[in-house]
């Protein structure tokens, strides 16, 4: 059989007409009457590729659209319409449809689009599990500082639990990057990882962004729409900043998060989901508790499981690394490509405190690769009150080494450890160091550990 396709119309002889062509042509047909009765055959069978129409009673074609993509994430979905404009047709890819057919349908045209959309699926799904089993985890977590060995040390453990996280630190600290490390190392890595930045939502608009809402619910309100909860089934929600969630919606979330289940916004029914949080903060929940601006249930609740990023200021002795990382990330951006940082410049980078930590720091290589002459960041292409804040910096508060750092030798122990955890395999280690198969190739030439 070529795949499993199935048919969604409300119309009974458009349904077994197509079910018809498609059987005749080596696939297995499934036939649904309604996007209701889609979603149970999905729930029992395997498919390929959904095609739908997109005007039926209930569910239409549309919503059905959101609730295929919260459940199978990328699988192709075709639209049919009799009702068709170009604007319709536009709205339709916008949400995720594959391609779009006016009735009545080309067969020739349709068994074309059928078998690329298949195809690409497929693909896209091989080189998914491929990428799985070759490169297992997120974003690499660069550092030795004591704090970050022991999160690296503990994270498979958390990432395998089903414990809620909470992740605490300063804003630029990598929250996030810990929070997809733990995702994708979990049972739920298949699934959507969903991100939230709660500060930056409006309190209007925050509990229609979690929870959905149906139609009609508030002004605007034009159609349904599914919220994060379930958007990401089976997955992972990451609440950025959930110090800023208004007391009224923290009761809600608790709610959800006790009961597993939510409703929509002007919905009547609950909805039971199945969803992983990790949370965060750049403040002390604890206080915030004590001032009655947090909710001390809503607290314990997420406070399962608590790690702690340290600020940028108290590892210094990673900043080498972290600048390799950035510069191997951002080099290919300098004319010509800036493959060096100087020992001077780093000696300023080591001294100056970062208010910004990481995200700063990631700014600053960037904004000196556009600058820099030569190939090489060098002093004058950093921020000038980095380096007046520097300079009046002793170079002991930070515990440097007597003789100071040798910044080749760290670059060189990072590159042969990227060889080593990539098996020789050099695309690996790019991805790993996150710098481009260029720059990572000429580093391993510059030291030796590739021939020329």
């Amino acid at each position: 059989m070529k795949g499993a396709i199935l048919v969604v119309d409300d119309e009974r002889n458009q349904r077994e007409i197509l079910g018809a062509i498609l059987k005749a042509e080596g696939y297995g047909p499934l036939l649904a009457g309604s996007g209701e009765e889609a979603l149970q055959v999905m729930e029992r069978e395997g498919v390929d590729l959904v095609l739908t129409d997109l005007v039926m009673p209930g569910m239409t074609g549309e919503e059905l659209i959101d609730a295929v993509q919260a459940r199978n994430p990328g699988i192709p979905i075709l639209l049919t319409s009799a009702y068709g404009t170009i604007q319709t047709a536009v709205d339709a890819m916008k949400k995720g449809a594959y391609y779009y057919f006016e009735k009545p349908v080309d067969r020739a045209r349709l068994l074309v689009i059928i078998e690329r959309a298949i195809e690409n699926f497929r693909l896209r799904e091989s080189h998914r599990v491929l990428s799985e089993k070759l490169f297992p985890g997120a974003v690499p977590i660069l550092g030795e500082h004591a704090a970050i060995r022991e999160i690296k040390r503990i994270l498979p453990r958390v990432a395998k639990s089903e414990s809620t996280v909470l992740l605490a630190g300063e804003s630029g600290t990598g929250k996030e990057v810990i929070a997809r490390n733990i995702h994708s190392l979990s049972g739920r890595s298949g699934a959507p990882f969903l991100a939230v930045n709660c500060a930056s939502l409006p309190d209007t608009l925050f509990e229609s962004e979690l929870f959905g809402h149906e139609r009609g619910a508030f002004t605007g309100a034009v159609r349904r729409e599914i919220g994060l909860f379930e958007a990401a089934e089976k997955g992972t929600i990451f609440l950025d900043e959930i110090a800023e969630v208004r007391l009224e919606t923290q009761a809600k979330l608790l709610r959800a998060l006790q009961e597993r289940e939510i409703r929509r916004v002007g919905g009547k029914g609950n909805i039971p989901i199945d969803v992983r949080i990790i949370a965060a903060t750049n403040r002390d929940l604890e206080v915030a508790v004590r001032e009655g601006k947090f909710r001390a249930d809503l607290f314990y609740r997420l406070n399962i499981v608590k790690l702690t990023l340290p600020p940028l200021r108290d590892r210094i002795s990673d900043i080498p690394l972290l600048a390799e990382h950035f510069l191997g990330k951002h080099g290919e951006k300098g004319v010509p490509p800036v493959r060096e940082v100087t020992r001077e410049a780093m000696r300023l980078m080591m001294r100056y405190p970062w208010p910004g930590n990481i995200r700063e720091l990631s700014s600053v290589v960037e904004r000196a690769v556009v600058l820099a002459e030569g190939g090489k960041i060098r002093p004058e292409e950093l921020p000038r009150e980095l380096r007046e804040e520097a300079s009046a910096v002793p170079a002991k508060a930070f515990d440097l080494p007597p003789q100071g750092v040798d910044f080749e030798k760290v670059e060189e122990q990072l590159l042969r450890q990227a060889v080593e955890r990539s098996g020789g395999i050099h695309a690996r280690g790019a991805e790993l160091l996150q710098m481009s198969y260029k720059a990572y190739i000429y580093r391993l030439k510059k030291f030796g550990i590739l021939s020329p």
